[in-house]
């Protein structure tokens, strides 16, 4: 059974029945809706407040766990009317889930042409990202807000980044404006570049996103609990390591009440995205152009998993190799004890890769590698951000390399 509703001029439908909310024919909501959103029910602590419903499939699930990745070929047709069917292909299907207090809010949301970003921490990591976002974001970012605890690193990125512009067009950049702490989340994006406790070169440390987990949980969870008190709308970018965990960390801390209690009052978990992965395929895009037998990777292959220990690199989703695929995993995920050994921080390519370049690709609504929320872990996968919603790429994915996502899945949730 079908239930249709119209909630503050939204049309809304359910396979439940929602007796606070006004119902109305389907007729009607055929008629007058564009899009329409699907209620439905499910614990926030391992769910998502809404997405976007790229298939029919995704109207039915149990769990938002890994089987979020899988395409599902079943014939829906029987099930759902044909105009929802047609709506879903068109992606004018949101489903939200009514379990979040704040579950309306997602019927305000607006599509987003001009974006405004906030980006805190200017190290080596931030600086070279917001160098990034400076140069190649003039077509989607109004303005970059900046903050930095140390006061004369603020001011020489105000300067050094304003005093870039091309010959022929000195406003074709986004300006870069200093901000206050307490300004930091009056923005659609707030990028989150912080970092403590990074190991130095030539320490003998072979998980190095590990060793800052300690530390940056704790300024991630100061930040998330800011957002939660601002009200924040907007998109919660991690990009600081371990990006997964951290992620978490900042869903976890920003539903807590002053008592510790989980009441959902915070970010939505799908506010929240790790910024780790595009350079982990940028890596695996290096090694394999090296050869022959790999260089399919670059048409045909993912990466899934977190930016670290756990990482999965297929060689192809059409032609899966276990040999080739355990090659470039291994190889990717050694690239940066390869750059510390020539005695440098490997921060350039995934500053750039996983930040500026994803960062962008999300703001134009292009397909980026970033950790979203899939029942208890935040996994890293190819998506896409549409009016606001997130799509999560679904694929016909092999037996063996499916298993090996949901290890790496399962080890994600009993981390954290």
């Amino acid at each position: 059974m079908v239930y249709f509703y119209k909630h503050k001029s939204k049309y809304l439908f359910s396979f439940k029945e929602y007796e606070e909310l006004h119902m109305i024919s389907e007729g009607e909501a055929k008629t007058n809706s564009k899009e329409i959103y699907f209620l439905h029910e499910k614990d926030p602590l391992l769910s998502r407040r809404s997405f976007l419903v790229s298939s029919p499939s995704l109207l039915f699930i149990n769990n938002e766990g890994v089987d979020l990745l899988l395409y599902d070929n079943k014939d829906y047709s029987s099930m759902l009317p044909d105009w929802i069917s047609e709506k879903i292909e068109n992606k004018l299907v949101i489903a939200v889930n009514t379990f979040y207090p704040k579950w309306e809010e997602v019927l305000k949301s607006e599509a987003i042409k001009s974006w405004t970003v906030n980006l805190v921490a200017l190290g080596d990591v931030g600086s070279t990202l917001l160098i990034g976002l400076r140069l190649l974001g003039g077509k989607s970012i109004k303005r970059i807000g900046i903050y930095d605890r140390n006061e004369s690193r603020l001011k020489r990125w105000e300067q050094e980044l304003n005093q870039i512009v091309t010959p022929s067009n000195p406003n074709e950049f986004p300006p870069v404006v200093p901000i206050s702490k307490d300004e930091l989340f009056n923005c659609h994006v707030f990028v989150f570049c912080a970092s403590k406790g990074v190991p130095p070169v030539g320490s003998q440390v072979e998980d190095v996103r590990m060793v800052q987990y300690q530390a940056n949980s704790q300024v991630i969870r100061d930040y998330a609990i800011m957002a939660r008190n601002k009200n924040f709308k907007g998109i919660f970018a991690v990009v600081s390591d371990p990006v997964d965990l951290l992620c978490k960390v900042a869903f976890l801390e920003s539903n807590k009440d002053k008592n510790d209690n989980f009441d959902f009052m915070g970010l939505a978990s799908n506010q929240i995205i790790g910024y780790g992965l595009g350079v982990m395929n940028a890596r695996a895009c290096y090694y394999a152009k090296m050869s022959e037998e790999t260089a399919h990777y670059l048409e045909e292959g993912r990466v899934f998993g977190p930016h670290g220990q756990g990482l999965i690199v297929a060689n192809s989703i059409h032609n899966y190799n276990e040999s080739i695929s355990q090659y470039l995993t291994d190889k990717t995920l050694k690239a940066n004890l390869e750059m510390r050994k020539l005695g440098y921080k490997p921060y350039v390519a995934p500053s750039l890769s996983s930040g500026a370049l994803s960062l962008i690709a999300t703001m134009n609504g292009d397909w980026f590698y970033g950790s979203t929320y899939m029942g208890g872990a935040y996994m890293g996968s190819r998506c896409k951000l549409i009016n606001g919603q997130l799509e999560v790429e679904q694929l016909d994915l092999p037996d063996r390399l499916f298993e090996k996502i949901q290890s790496t899945h399962e080890r994600l949730v009993s981390i954290l």
